[in-house]
């Protein structure tokens, strides 16, 4: 019999989430069965899709109900076991949510070689936010060496990636990012071309900085937040350009949709331009992680891709982390320490 700490949705957001949202519980969790694994969450990741399962609203994904454990990907160690695929002693990555232990039978949790990178990296470069870049940029922005490519949230754990990525490919790189700070790091750490501060512009004259930094157009834009950034690159795309559409933080919480740009302006550059834009939810390309793995592995191992991690300690951090991590308040892949790392 095992005690975890766990954190609860408590109650629905009203517009933006607060802390209120959330309940820190304890429960004792029963023994494990034939088939299943008792794991200890060493690393929690938070991102921003958790803010739609806040919401009790037909979506892509069931939300979380009333009272469940938050949902969230994590880095865990197995801690006893009765599942000879997941052996005690061996890291996995799974979705066993804001918790301190779980229990699982298995399914989609993976084995982490902590050889190839450490292992918080599962959760974030190598793991769901690395994936996310590797087929947006690929599959779905179907980017080409030459080409010009415009990154929103520039230095997050997808963003970041995508940046890289892009520049392996011979593209040229402009990113979008919350601040001085974050752009600086864009240019002389992931290096991008070009890095544009938000902050300093509407909607207006972000476009007019891109039309600058892109003076042959966008050929692709990875698009992970929607607002004043969509409504600036839209203006800048080239004829048959590509849009992969990863999610629209600045919308989730239902700010700033009555100043968004009408949708017949977007629409008319869509048909104008012959625009492809293609959503894509990030599970369904699971099945592609080996071939990720094999591409990118070696490049986080060694150096060629790097990255940032903001890390907030201890699981009664998380709600405060998460709600940071809404408002652009992180700088890279938001993790949460949730246990030791393994002796």
């Amino acid at each position: 019999m095992t005690e975890a700490k766990q954190i609860v949705l408590a109650s629905r957001p009203d517009g933006k989430p607060t802390t209120e949202n959330f309940r820190t519980e304890t429960a004792t969790l029963p023994a494990i069965k034939d088939g299943e694994i008792l794991v200890r969450v060493i690393w929690l990741s938070l991102d921003p899709y958790m803010r739609g399962r806040m919401d009790d609203a037909k979506s892509y994904a069931k939300p979380v109900e009333l009272g469940d454990v938050m949902e969230g990907g994590t880095v865990a160690e197995v801690m006893e076991s009765k599942n000879s695929d997941f052996p005690v002693g061996k890291i996995v990555a799974g979705s066993f949510g804001w918790t301190s232990h779980a229990i699982s039978d298995g399914e989609g949790v993976r084995i982490v070689d902590p050889a190839v990178a450490p292992i918080s990296t599962a959760q974030g470069v190598l793991g769901m936010p690395g994936i996310t870049a590797w087929v947006g940029l690929n599959d779905i922005g179907r980017a080409k060496d030459g080409e010009t490519i415009v990154v929103s949230a520039a230095t997050g754990a997808v963003g970041g990636m995508v940046g890289q990525l892009a520049k392996a490919k011979n593209m040229r790189v402009i990113g979008v990012a919350g601040g001085p700070e974050k752009c600086d790091y864009a240019v002389k750490e992931l290096g991008y071309d070009v890095c544009l501060d938000h902050h300093a512009h509407d909607a207006k004259s972000l476009g007019k900085a891109i039309a600058q930094a892109a003076p042959d157009g966008v050929d692709v834009y990875f698009e992970s937040v929607g607002g004043k950034t969509l409504e600036a690159v839209l203006a800048n795309m080239n004829i048959h350009g590509r849009i992969a559409v990863c999610g629209m933080i600045a919308w989730y919480s239902g700010q700033g949709i009555k100043d968004a740009q009408p949708l017949p302006a977007v629409w008319r550059n869509i048909l104008t331009k012959r625009l492809l834009v293609e959503g894509f939810i990030i599970f369904e390309h699971f099945h592609k992680f080996g071939d990720f793995m094999d591409q990118v592995g070696p490049m986080v191992g060694d150096g060629t891709i790097t990255y940032r991690e903001d890390i907030a300690e201890g699981l009664e951090n998380a709600p405060h982390a998460f709600l940071e991590m809404l408002q652009g308040g992180n700088f890279g892949k938001q993790l949460v320490r949730v246990g030791a790392d393994p002796t």
